[in-house]
C-alpha cells in the first residue's frame, strides 16, 4: 500500500474532504491513464460531533456512470441539488441515517469503466476492492465491515455495484442499481451497426480497391484490421478543451469499443481486445458475442446467486422510457433474482435513463438503514 496522505480537518460548512490517492493498481495501466486520483468523501455533520468524537459510520462509495467522474459528481447544479446537499438534506431531515459516502474516480481514456478487471483497461475492481476500501478504513472511522459498507450508482455505476456485490461478498453488504447495464442484447447489441458505419471513415482502400470491395476478415477472430487503431488515435490525440469536439456517434463507437476492451480483452489481439462483429461485413460472431454475454448480469445469477443472498439490501430500479431500453433487462433481473429466491426491491418510474438523481431519495436511506 501506498503512504496514506495527511487527512485535512474540514470544517461543518464544507463537509468534503479531498485526498490524493496514488494507486499501484492502476499504476503502467494500459491506457495511460492517470494512478495518482482524487478521492472525495463526504462527511456527515455527526462526524465532527465533539460529544461522540468516536462514533463509527457505515460508508457507501458512489460509482459514477459512464462519461461520469468521482469529482464531478460534486458539481454545482443549476435548478437542483448536488450530490452534498442532497445528502445533507436526506440526512438533516432524519430520512437518511448519517453516513461516510466515498466518490472513487475511475475515469479512463474509453470514458469510464464497468467496474471490473480487464487486461486492456485497468483492474478497477482491484482498485475500489484492494485499495480504495482498506484505505477509506484506515483514515476514516467507519465501520470497517461488510455488514456497514454498500455500493451505489446509475447506469455503468449501476452496473459495476451490482457486480462488485456478486463477485466480492466478503466486502460488500449492500447495493443500489440505478438503471444498470443489463439484457445485453437490447442495450448494446442496436448500437454496433451505427458504430460500424460510423468507424468505415477510417478504413483503408486495400491494394487500390474501393473500401466496399476490402477482403472480410478472416474465422472468429473478431480482430482490427487498422480503422479501430485510427480512430482512437483521432480521439485521443484531440486537444482537450479544443474547437474539434467529440460528436455523439464517436462517443457511441468509444463507449461500445470500451465495451469490447471490458468484455472480451485479449492482450494478444490488436488494442488488446476482440470485437463481437465483423468490421467489413457487420457480420455477427458468436463465439465474441458469448463473452460478452458472460458478463451481462441476467446471466451471472446462476453463478452468483449465491453471494447476493448475503446483502443486507438490494435495490433496483429503472425508468420505463429508458432510451437504452434497460427497464427490459432491469425486469428480467428482477424476475432472475425472485427465481433464485434472492429478495430485492425492484420499482419502475416514469421517466428515462437521464435526469433520475431524484431516485436516490429512495435509494440512499434504503441503504444506510440497512447498514447503520
Amino acid at each position: 500500500m501506498p503512504n496514506p496522505p495527511t487527512s485535512p480537518t474540514p470544517s461543518l460548512e464544507n463537509r468534503v474532504v479531498t485526498l490524493q490517492h496514488s494507486s499501484s493498481v492502476l499504476a503502467n495501466n494500459p491506457l495511460g491513464d492517470p494512478h495518482e486520483r482524487p478521492l472525495n468523501v463526504y462527511l456527515p455533520k455527526a462526524y465532527h460531533s465533539r460529544p461522540r468524537k468516536n462514533r463509527r459510520f457505515a460508508v457507501l462509495y458512489s460509482l459514477a456512470g459512464f462519461t461520469g467522474t468521482g469529482p464531478g459528481q460534486l458539481n454545482w447544479k443549476g435548478f437542483e441539488e448536488n450530490f452534498v446537499e442532497r445528502l445533507d438534506r436526506l440526512i438533516a431531515s432524519n430520512r437518511m441515517a448519517p453516513t461516510v459516502v466515498v466518490f472513487p474516480d475511475c475515469f479512463t481514456a474509453y470514458g469510464g469503466t464497468q467496474y471490473i478487471n480487464s487486461s486492456a483497461i485497468g483492474n478497477y475492481a482491484d482498485y475500489i476492492n484492494s485499495e480504495l476500501v482498506p484505505f477509506i478504513d484506515q483514515e476514516f472511522r467507519t465501520k470497517a465491515a461488510r455488514e456497514h459498507r454498500g455500493c451505489f450508482g446509475k447506469s455503468s455505476g449501476g452496473y459495476g455495484a451490482l457486480m462488485l456485490a456478486m463477485r466480492y461478498p466478503k466486502l460488500w453488504g449492500g447495493v443500489a442499481n440505478h438503471s444498470g447495464d443489463a439484457y445485453f442484447d437490447f442495450v448494446y447489441r442496436s448500437d454496433w451497426p451505427g458504430v460500424l458505419t460510423h468507424l468505415q471513415r477510417y478504413a483503408q482502400a486495400s491494394q487500390g480497391r474501393p473500401r466496399s470491395s476490402t477482403v472480410r476478415q478472416a474465422g472468429q477472430l473478431g480482430e482490427d484490421d487498422g480503422r479501430i487503431e485510427r480512430f482512437l488515435r483521432s480521439i485521443w490525440s484531440r486537444p482537450r478543451g479544443g474547437a474539434q469536439r467529440m460528436t455523439g456517434d464517436e462517443m457511441m463507437a468509444l463507449m461500445l469499443l470500451g465495451m469490447a476492451a471490458t468484455y472480451d480483452p485479449d492482450p494478444s489481439a490488436p488494442n488488446g481486445f476482440r470485437l463481437p462483429f465483423d468490421l467489413q461485413s457487420g457480420e455477427l460472431i458468436p463465439a465474441r458475442w458469448r463473452a460478452w454475454l458472460r458478463h451481462d448480469p441476467i446471466n451471472q445469477i446462476a453463478r452468483y446467486g449465491k453471494n447476493l443472498h448475503k446483502l443486507r439490501g438490494l435495490f433496483i430500479d429503472c425508468g420505463r422510457q429508458d432510451q437504452f431500453h434497460i427497464h427490459y433487462g432491469s425486469r428480467q433481473l428482477s424476475q432472475a433474482l425472485t427465481n433464485a429466491d434472492i429478495k430485492h426491491r425492484y420499482e419502475e418510474f416514469d421517466g428515462t435513463h437521464s435526469s433520475i438523481d431524484h431516485r436516490l431519495d429512495i435509494s440512499l436511506p434504503f441503504l444506510a438503514q440497512r447498514l447503520r
